[in-house]
């Protein structure tokens, strides 16, 4: 009785202990983040320099993200948020900005004549990162983002001021670039040109070691200045390591295999493997494998040179007959797998203000005949044919919209070049009609609307179609003075609008961001720039 006795407390005991082992890993799993993991992505287009002075391409972005900062930031609902700069006031005339700056932001450790240093940032850094950014020698492809500037001057170590030389609302949007990150003389100075592959910034992780063409690796700035919403430090993962596969299928195979965590992007090479046709996920990844996706500030577009001799181009007619004449949402289901949001709005990009998703063209094919038969009645011209060219990659979209043109009347020859010679015609009014998009340089509709600016023709600025309309002018010049954001937002709506009437362009889909991550990856957010942020990414 005795042994039965001891037997049950054993068994009792061993349960409890059991239980309570469960609980405390079940815990520990839900509520701990894993501080001591590393971040694997690999980055296919390789990293030309991780200056921030040169932070043209995506690849380079990304990088030099996790390395700098600089005085205001973007959240992931494309808001301006305060970074080094804890505050800023704007003038009433909207054209002094004066930013009052964190004191507790430090350069990153480094080794500088023999001695491990770090100092705190000041005022005057960003007066020299500024000066740096527009100086010739240095040719910085961001030069552009002060051009608005007047002059910037440090009032004392802790207040950075900054004078435009006309209003220009999106400025806040325009100082969340990379180009504008804040940068130490001394190091600069030292490395010179070398700068590009010694960094030191503010941001949340370190350089570490760069074998180029292999990898690229970051540590854990454990200074960093910023924490979350409950007071923890800043970043949650010990490491990002970066490697270069040249191409994007055996990218995918890595993360397929558990190698990578994150994947970007819908790569034809691997669409179809990893989606339905309706753009879920396949059964074999949907276990171990996150889709997120959300707007991207792109705007893919075929576009009309209107100073085209061709009587096709010149006919508004056959322009809108093009936009009423092919379904945009059938494309993106058979084309891209669902992903990608169908162009029935204007110019402006779904997730950016100013955006209105009935301003554009739905399919009306009857619609479309009825327009081609007019163009042809009043015109004489019975063969009707406009010249689209493309590059190979968008070789399949051109040849949908010109099958379903066929069916209107309309002929579509398509002309396939590189993309180097796209490029030339395009900006040289080469192309009757051409394939194009437009991804946002800053997060503003103003940037979408340049675009049909009469002063902005290319190849002197970005309006490729060379269309021009004085109204749209006069309104384009009213924005720039409206301070009232709503205001504001209701003219870049007019503006958008008698641009789709006029029909210079054919907006085909609006873009979105599409990211492939491990299961155990958490914090990996989204957002309408396509910036890769790892500050609050950790691995359970």
């Amino acid at each position: 009785m005795i042994k039965q006795i001891k037997l049950f407390i054993k068994v009792t005991l061993n349960s409890y202990v059991l239980f309570f082992a469960v609980m405390v890993l079940f815990s520990c799993q839900e509520n701990t983040k894993n501080t001591s993991s590393v971040f694997r992505y690999n980055e296919h287009k390789n990293i030309g320099s991780l200056d921030p002075a040169f932070a043209k391409d995506n690849a380079d972005i990304w990088a030099i993200n996790q390395l700098f900062n600089g005085l205001v930031q973007m959240d992931e609902d494309l808001n301006v948020q305060p970074c080094i700069a804890k505050s800023w006031t704007i003038s009433p005339d909207a054209l002094t900005y004066s930013f009052v700056l964190r004191d507790d932001v430090n350069f990153h450790k480094h080794l500088l004549f023999g001695k491990d240093s770090t100092r705190n940032v000041i005022a005057t850094d960003f007066e020299y990162s500024f000066h740096r950014l527009k100086d010739k020698k240095v040719a910085s492809s961001g030069s552009w983002v002060l051009n608005k500037v007047d002059h910037f001057s440090a009032i004392n170590d802790s207040v950075f001021q900054i004078q435009l030389k006309q209003p220009f609302p999106a400025f806040l949007g325009l100082l969340t670039m990379k180009y504008c990150s804040v940068v130490p003389k001394e190091i600069v100075t030292h490395y010179s040109s070398d700068f590009r592959a010694n960094p030191i910034g503010t941001g949340p992780f370190i350089f570490k070691r760069w074998e180029e063409n292999i990898k690229l690796v970051f540590r854990k700035n454990v200074n960093y200045f910023e924490k979350d919403s409950n007071g923890n430090t800043l970043p949650y993962l010990e490491a990002v390591a970066i490697t270069f596969l040249p191409d994007k299928q055996s990218e995918f195979l890595q993360f397929a295999q558990g190698n990578l965590d994150f994947v970007s992007g819908l790569d034809a090479s691997y669409k179809d493997e990893i989606l339905t046709a309706t753009g879920a996920l396949r059964d074999v990844y949907a276990k171990n494998v996150h889709m997120i996706r959300g707007p991207y500030l792109n705007t893919e577009y075929l576009g009309f040179y209107m100073e085209s001799d061709a009587i096709e181009v010149q006919s508004k007619l056959l322009r809108q007959a093009v936009n009423f004449g092919f379904d945009r949402k059938k494309m993106m289901t058979y084309l891209r797998n669902g992903i990608g949001i169908p162009a029935n709005g204007g110019f402006i990009p779904k997730g950016l203000p100013g955006y209105h998703a009935n301003i554009g063209y739905d399919y009306q094919p009857e619609k479309a005949k009825n327009l081609v038969g007019q163009y042809i009645k009043e015109t004489g011209n019975k063969n009707p044919e406009i010249t689209l060219t493309t590059t190979g990659n968008y070789l399949s979209f051109c040849e949908y919209i010109q099958r379903e043109l066929k069916k209107t009347g309309l002929n579509i020859k398509v002309d396939v070049v590189p993309a180097s010679a796209l490029k030339e015609a395009k900006a040289n009014g080469k192309t009757n009609m051409f394939r194009a998009s437009w991804v946002a340089d800053y997060p503003d509709a103003q940037n979408y609307l340049s675009l049909y600016y009469s002063k902005n023709f290319a190849p002197n600025g970005p309006n490729y179609t060379h269309f021009k309309n004085e109204q749209f002018d006069l309104w384009y010049e009213q924005a720039f003075t409206e301070t009232n954001t709503l205001h504001r937002e209701k003219l870049y709506a007019k503006m958008d609008s008698l641009v789709m009437q006029e029909s210079p362009i054919i907006a085909m889909f609006y873009d979105e961001v599409v990211r492939f991550t491990r299961k155990e990856v958490n914090g990996l957010g989204i957002n309408p720039i396509n910036l890769l942020e790892l500050k609050q990414v950790y691995k359970k």
